[in-house]
């Protein structure tokens, strides 16, 4: 859709150019072109806050490789930043007027409720007990919980060989919960990069948590780690915003499948979390 939407403005404009010559006589120089206008919205709506304000704040990881790491720039980086960049730019607000926060999975929701933060981009799994206290537009991607070991560890192969064993993960996330059902010993620490140290030094016997999550570690300390296994849940990543916030949900939801269609969202994932993961399909927004 982007390609036929730059064919036609082109074919447009070649047309402009035709009449012009045409109808002869000095034009006097060339127009300027139009900007586009502004989007509206309407009053009262979240959007028309805050594409009257200009900023939007959006709370992400600073230490996922992949997905959200913080980058030389002082900006994060990754798949979550672009995807909170899309909805940005259809509010009207440029890239250089988001102000990034940091959100560890455990502040997340509070986060969110005390205001601190407009949106949540941040690797966030939607379930049940999360949307009695915020709401999610996506979910934008399917992730599944895996387990990250040592390169040279050839004994754990799958979540059954977690049973009673010590491993790590990050305390409010859906992993560790499910480290904890499934009868793991677990060590809970703030962000997974946490884990790694406790890894190395044979404190734990591996990590667990979303594949993705897992991929960009691996990446980041490369011959130091594998991901075994294949993933044991399903992790749909949604966008946290306020509680029954209705209008803003839908609004997301509509930006996430237009960005779909028109290959916004195939471009972020190519240029980040796509180097080294393959690009599946998104899931259709969870319209509740």
């Amino acid at each position: 859709m982007k390609r036929m939407r730059i064919a036609l403005v082109a074919a447009a404009a070649a047309s402009a150019l035709a009449l012009a010559g045409c109808a002869g006589g000095d034009t006097g120089g060339t127009e300027e072109p139009s900007a586009e206008p502004a989007p509206t919205f309407e009053a009262g709506t979240t959007m028309a806050a805050l594409a009257d304000a200009g900023t939007i704040t959006v709370g992400t990881k600073f230490d996922q490789p992949l997905f959200g790491l913080m980058g030389p720039s002082g900006v994060p980086e990754g798949f979550d930043v672009e995807i909170a960049k899309i909805i940005a730019s259809e509010l009207g607000i440029s890239e250089d007027k988001i102000e990034w926060t940091e959100t560890v999975s455990a502040n997340r929701e509070p986060f969110i409720e005390n205001g601190q933060v407009d949106i949540v981009v941040a690797t966030y799994t939607i379930n049940d007990k999360r949307k009695e206290v915020v709401s999610f537009a996506g979910p934008y991607y399917m992730a599944g919980q895996s387990i990250l070991v040592l390169a040279d560890n050839d004994d754990i192969k799958s979540e059954e060989d977690l049973v009673g064993q010590p491993v790590c993960s990050v305390t409010g996330s859906t992993s560790a919960a499910n480290l904890q059902e499934l009868g793991a010993e677990l060590v809970a620490t703030d962000t997974y990069s946490n884990c790694l140290e406790p890894l190395r030094r044979g404190e734990v016997v591996a990590v667990s948590t979303d594949n993705v999550i897992l991929a960009g570690l691996v990446t980041q300390n490369e011959g130091e780690f594998k991901v075994v296994g294949e993933p044991f849940t399903e992790e749909p990543y949604g966008i946290g915003l306020a509680l029954e916030d209705t209008e803003f949900r839908n609004w997301i939801n509509d930006v996430l499948e237009e960005s779909y269609e028109d290959g916004r969202y195939e471009e972020a994932w190519d240029a980040t979390a796509g180097t080294v993961l393959p690009f599946v399909d998104p899931p259709a927004p969870d319209r509740y």
